[in-house]
């Protein structure tokens, strides 16, 4: 390719040249008949005798000299493409048998693996709206994660620190604005961006035995899916994305940054290998709190503790629960909750004792209004759940095989393991090497309203704090805030300069059958008002997503907008008709009269209407009529 285009730059300006001399001689020969002549286009190829044919015919020779050229480039290049396409194929197929040998060769407890699916071919890069939407894709085969020998590019146009949602999102986003971008992600995980919230939903409702391999399951709405957001054919070896022509997308396994240096803009890995970059994301989540009781126990009751955030915790938990009698979770937020009840509906086939405690009164009483959280927490023993409330632990003593968990009040509690779920820290272990400033109220990395915090380096997901200018400072730990905070990162990242003034939505399911969706400041200390109405067979997570046809709901919802919504028409029944049933319902916060923050109560597919009523900021005398916008009443 670079042989042609240096013979045509050398051969151009001889083209133009005669091109000229062709079109001079023409013109004098109309001139010197007294007139201008305008020739056909057939003399120019010719010209007049005795002027100008020898140019023309080395102009004739030159152009065709090019279009041989060109024709040789085309051939070269397609036979180039389908070769490298060949070549790839034929690895894949390799890594695959491999994985299968080396299977055959170790038998393990879950029994014979899956045969791995064909995987389709990578996907262009998707618009804004699907930036962070995964798509229906095989599971990742055992040998496609980064070997540990695998040559590091010692420099990255775009580097991406952590593997999470918040990570892909960018990574599509820069891809979407600089299609020839080269993005590296690092992360410590030895798996590819994957998405968490299946980890404590629906995985635990799949009917296939070896889910835990597969890491595929059915949504709500009866589709399959795995858990990855692209296929291992979706990226490129990090090896590999110096010399992309297109760039393309790498993902480096295994890997933790411990230093930042910001001035020379490079990070140094666990392994002392060096990696400088033109543009920085810090996209590194959070970890898992732990109770104090228990790290001070001892390593006996470490060993039988979960700390839940990762795959391989939901595989761990997956097998511990087949293999025991009694299961304690230790949190009554959305973790816990969730967890609690995917037990729970194992109890009754297993046998296993599953046991939730917490200190709040109810199920989600952070968050949820009391009358709410009692209703909730009945819905959850309903599960199959003995629930311990009002509990806080005291300590936490290995005896007779046995933990003991003593309560402050006495209780005394005997599990055979312990899952605590109580609450994320979000990882700034950058942010003293790197000079970055840490908020002190919210925790995570202080950001402007650009997400950036400092020049070169933007932060998203669950560790960025940022100002949100209806609500003031914030930190969000939240699959849809990491999508668009992930993609809004991106675009800046290839100078979009845009703030950041989504208002991230949340969900939680507690089964198929209960759920809601959240927005804006939910706590259960302000003020509320709940209007509520009967729910009806659709009025369940399940029937959602059947009817949107999405499992992840954000994808619906982060980008759709509400313009002047109207009301329903059909009048709101009298409250005293569902005074003990909130089958489904609106719940407005209220700091100084005004809504900071809506739940709506296996009501779905509204949430635009939700995202205009806390952006407007307005104070409203009936927040009945406000509630009618959600068409509650309608059956």
């Amino acid at each position: 390719m670079l042989k042609c285009r240096t013979v045509w730059k050398k051969l151009a300006p001889l083209a133009r040249a005669s091109s000229t001399v062709c079109r001079q001689n023409v013109r004098r020969a109309g001139l010197n008949n007294g007139r201008l002549v305008h020739p056909p286009a057939a003399h120019m190829s010719t010209g007049p005798a005795g002027g100008g044919g020898g140019e023309n015919q080395l102009y004739i020779a030159l152009v065709g000299a090019a279009c041989l050229a060109g024709g040789i480039y085309a051939y070269r290049t397609v036979k180039g493409d389908q070769r490298r396409y060949e070549e790839r194929m034929a690895e894949l197929a390799s890594r695959s048998h491999k994985a299968a040998a080396q299977k055959t060769a170790v038998p393990t407890e879950s029994g014979p693996p899956a045969v791995p699916e064909p995987e389709p071919s990578p996907s262009p890069p998707a618009p804004d709206t699907e930036a962070a939407a995964p798509s229906e894709t095989t599971e990742p085969l055992p040998g496609d994660s980064t070997p540990a020998s695998a040559k590091v590019p010692p420099h990255t146009p775009y580097l991406l620190i952590g593997g999470g949602t918040a990570s892909f999102a960018a990574a599509r986003s820069i891809r979407a604005r600089d299609p020839g971008a080269k993005v590296l992600i690092v992360t410590d995980e030895p798996d590819l961006p994957y998405m968490r919230p299946p980890l404590s939903k629906e995985l635990w409702f799949s009917d296939d035995p070896s889910v835990t391999e597969t890491l595929r399951f059915k949504q709500w709405n009866g589709k399959e899916r795995s858990i990855y957001f692209q296929p291992p054919s979706f990226y490129i070896h990090p090896e590999e994305l110096d010399s992309a022509e297109n760039g393309g997308v790498a993902v480096l396994t295994g890997k933790k940054v411990i230093h930042m240096d910001v001035r020379g803009n490079k990070v140094k890995l666990d392994d002392d290998t060096e990696i400088s970059y033109d543009k920085c994301l810090i996209a590194t989540g959070g970890v898992p709190r732990n109770l104090q009781a228990i790290e001070r126990a001892g390593e006996e009751v470490m060993k039988r503790t979960t700390l839940f955030r990762k795959i391989d915790d939901f595989k761990s938990l997956d097998k511990v629960s087949r293999n025991i009698k009694s299961i304690t979770i230790i949190g009554g937020g959305f973790l816990g909750s969730e967890l609690a009840c995917a037990l729970g509906r194992r109890s009754t086939e297993s046998g296993l004792e599953v046991i939730q405690m917490f200190p709040e009164k109810g199920n989600m009483g952070k968050v949820l209004p009391e009358y709410l959280s009692n209703w909730t927490t009945e819905k959850v023993k309903k599960e199959g759940v003995k629930i311990i409330s009002e509990a806080l632990v005291k300590s936490v003593t290995c005896k007779d095989d046995k933990l003991e968990i003593q309560l402050k009040d006495g209780r005394l509690v005997k599990t055979d393991h312990i899952v605590a779920a109580v609450g994320l820290e979000p990882n700034v272990d950058l942010a003293k090497s790197a000079g970055l400033e840490v908020d002190s109220d919210f925790g995570g990395y202080r950001v402007n309203a650009e997400l950036q915090a400092r020049s070169n380096i933007w932060v998203a997901g669950d560790a960025a704090c940022f100002y949100d200018i209806r609500l003031g400072r914030r930190r969000v730990e939240h699959h849809d805030h990491a999508v668009v905070s992930g993609r809004l990162a991106g675009e800046n990242m290839t100078g979009a300069s845009k703030p950041y003034w989504h208002q991230s939505m949340f969900w939680s399911d507690l089964g198929p059958d209960v759920g809601y969706e959240a927005i804006g400041i939910v706590d259960s200390s302000l003020p509320t008002v709940g209007v509520f109405a009967k729910a009806t067979a659709k009025d369940t997570p399940k029937a959602a997503t059947e009817k949107s046809g999405t499992g992840i709901r954000s994808e619906s919802e982060t980008e759709d907008t509400a313009i002047s919504p109207v009301a329903s028409s059909t009048p709101a029944p009298a409250e005293e008709q569902h005074k003990d049933n909130y089958g489904k319902g609106v719940i407005f916060y209220l700091r100084d009269k005004v809504v900071v923050g809506i739940i709506l109560w296996n009501v779905f597919n509204r949430m635009p209407i939700a995202r205009k009523i806390i952006k407007d900021g307005e104070e409203h005398a009936d927040l009945n009529e406000v509630a009618k916008l959600f068409n509650i009443h309608e059956d």
